[in-house]
């Protein structure tokens, strides 16, 4: 029995160029700069996916500083109380005198 081949346009399907069916190409501002965490470099315009980068950012030297300026946010987080429900609900059962207003 012979394997049956579908052709789309001049090609037979499956075979292709690298280039997805729906894959789109991320089109982005000039002026808009991002990190990339892949390559660790910067950018203008997303280059990337946006699961492997952080931004946009103003500037380049913005977006080059991107992983200390994630660190400050993060020792930001981590140190104000509004986000600390749940070492707030270990230290009072979170039953009574929780007072968080979801």
């Amino acid at each position: 029995m012979c394997a049956s081949l579908t052709v789309v346009g001049n090609r037979p399907l499956g075979q292709h160029d690298g280039m997805g069916l729906f894959k789109r190409k991320t089109v982005g501002k000039p002026g808009e700069w991002y990190y990339c965490l892949k390559h660790k470099t910067v950018e203008e315009g997303p280059e990337c996916r946006a699961l492997d980068r952080f931004g946009p950012y103003a500037s380049r030297e913005e977006a080059a500083h991107a992983m200390e300026i994630a660190r400050e946010r993060n020792r930001e987080w981590q140190n104000d109380p509004r986000w600390r429900d749940q070492e707030q609900a270990e230290g009072n059962g979170g039953g009574e005198g929780d007072t968080r207003h979801d």
